[in-house]
């Protein structure tokens, strides 16, 4: 699979770019950090070579000046906002991020809690984080917000919030998902530290859209079908093309919001340091793509990839018809359509030919293989072990996993479990390769392959079950099914 990006570049192109946001503000700079920091399976997907953590990697080599500032929106609290990726509440997200961040040596300063009003359930969370040692502030709703600018930066405004006490040059605001607070944030410390004396500054970390590339290159245009929920597109940055000269691309939101940003600063800190949503950025993305074609290839696949889990998803739910028919719009400005991949054709052909619902995966070396649901497994499970023996060099046809391995566990999902499918799934399939691969070299061999599965793209002719997909999403396999069940029962699991 070819590379296109480099995350070494990356890395030192973009700690550079901060260090100098930092130097330029006199040495304290607030960066409001979009995205996922450990886990950001859209970006490794778009840019082939794109290792999940890097953007963490890179704040790691800043450690010595960065505090970490977490921002949780009390209303998410309240209704229990889950995060759909992880299956976790918005506060529960707020502890792994804490965790996870100690657990690679990263100094966590303290969570905000933003529109704070009172809430029950944020009044809870607030004595659980005391109990865990926890330093938690509260900022507070402010009437007329966004665009009440003389109230906003007013001791009736930002004056009423906490301030948040910091100690390190690089203060990162992250937050467990959109409409957490990060920008009202980072604001609001720039207005507290303004009358302390302290001249800080403001910049905005977000991977996408990458601003550098043009407003259609796949890998904008794959961002839009990544937030199609939120309804919102790419456009030029205006603000940037009238005081620059040069054409650059930005989120629709951002250049909405920023002729009010800009007005806050100036209102702050007596003059804007940024003439443009651009301005403000510190993404260095577009700087480490070293093979164009590959991130344009990668980028189309997820396209579609967004297409099919949109469908799947309206297929469960009987929500989002609109989403599909706007990711069909983006796919054809992409000029791509539902057939881009081969594994969907060959998937297809194998359920015509089989009669069975089957999968097909298409290799690193570009080779396709198929498997159907049979007696013991399932297709999902089948596909897994028939890609596993290609990438090795074991014959498709050798039987690997003894069936002294697979039949206890049959029995226990049928007459233990009340399963009425006794066919293993792939992470039971998995089980029984480990268990044959104790006392068998082949098996050894096949299970030894699983790495070599990583980024390569599968596709089920039929909805597979859950335990399936996020098998293969642990093992970095991209799945796409076609948006109907297996059987024509009204419940699914």
């Amino acid at each position: 699979m070819r590379q296109g990006f480099d995350n070494d570049k990356y890395i030192e192109l973009q700690a550079a770019r901060i260090k100098e946001r930092i130097a330029r503000f006199g040495g304290k700079l607030y960066l409001e950090f979009g995205g996922k920091l450990f886990d950001d399976h859209h970006a490794s997907r778009v840019l082939p070579g794109f290792e999940p953590d890097v953007k963490f990697r890179m704040l790691e080599s800043l450690s010595d000046d960065v505090e970490i500032v977490i921002a949780v929106n009390a209303n998410h609290i309240e209704k229990a906002k889950t995060r759909g990726d992880l299956g976790i509440t918005y506060d529960e997200d707020v502890l792994r991020l804490i965790d996870v961040f100690r657990s690679r040596g990263c100094y966590v300063g303290s969570v905000v809690l933003t529109q704070y009003a009172g809430q029950p359930a944020a009044d809870a969370y607030r004595r659980r984080l005391a109990r865990l040692g926890v330093t938690c502030y509260l900022h507070y709703p402010i009437a007329g917000y966004p665009h009440d600018i003389e109230r906003i930066v007013s001791d009736d405004g930002y004056g009423r919030n906490d301030y948040i006490e910091t100690s390190r040059p690089l203060v990162v605001v992250t937050a467990p998902g959109p409409g957490s607070g990060k920008l009202a944030t980072c604001l609001s410390q720039l207005y507290h530290e303004h009358k302390r004396g302290v001249e800080a500054g403001y910049a905005k970390f977000e991977t996408f859209p990458i601003w550098n590339l043009p407003l259609n290159h796949p890998v904008n245009i794959a961002y839009e079908a990544a937030t199609v929920d939120l309804d919102d597109a790419n456009i030029i940055d205006s603000f940037h093309l009238e005081a620059h000269g040069e054409t650059t691309v930005n989120y629709n939101r951002d250049v909405e919001a920023f002729p009010v940003l800009k007005a806050l600063m100036e209102r702050i800190m007596g003059e804007s340091p940024y003439q443009s949503p651009t301005d403000m950025g510190v993404n260095m993305a577009g700087y480490a793509i070293v093979d164009d074609e590959a991130c344009r290839e990668a980028a189309n696949m997820e396209i579609v990839r967004r297409y099919f889990t949109a469908a799947v998803n309206f297929k469960r739910t009987g929500t989002g018809e609109e989403q599909i028919e706007r990711l069909r719009s983006i796919m054809k400005k992409a000029g791509v359509d539902e057939d881009l991949s081969p594994a969907r054709a060959a998937a297809l052909r194998r359920e015509e030919e089989t009669g069975a619902p089957a999968g097909a995966m298409v290799l690193p070396d570009g080779r396709v293989v198929t498997g159907k649901t049979g007696v013991l497994l399932g297709a999902a499970s089948a596909l897994l072990m028939n890609a596993l023996k290609a990438v090795t060099g074991v014959d498709a046809d050798l039987p690997v996993i003894d069936d002294k391995a697979i039949e206890p566990i049959c029995r226990l999902k049928t007459e233990h479990l009340n399963s009425m499918n006794r066919r293993l799934h792939s992470d039971e399939t998995l089980i029984a390769l480990s268990i044959t691969s104790a006392e068998d070299e082949t098996a050894a061999r096949v299970i030894a392959g699983l790495e070599q599965l990583r980024g390569c793209d599968a596709f089920f002719s039929v909805i597979i079950s859950a335990a399936d997909e996020a098998l293969y999403r642990k093992l970095g396999v991209n799945v796409c099914c076609e948006p109907k069940y297996e059987r024509l029962s009204l419940y699914h699991k």
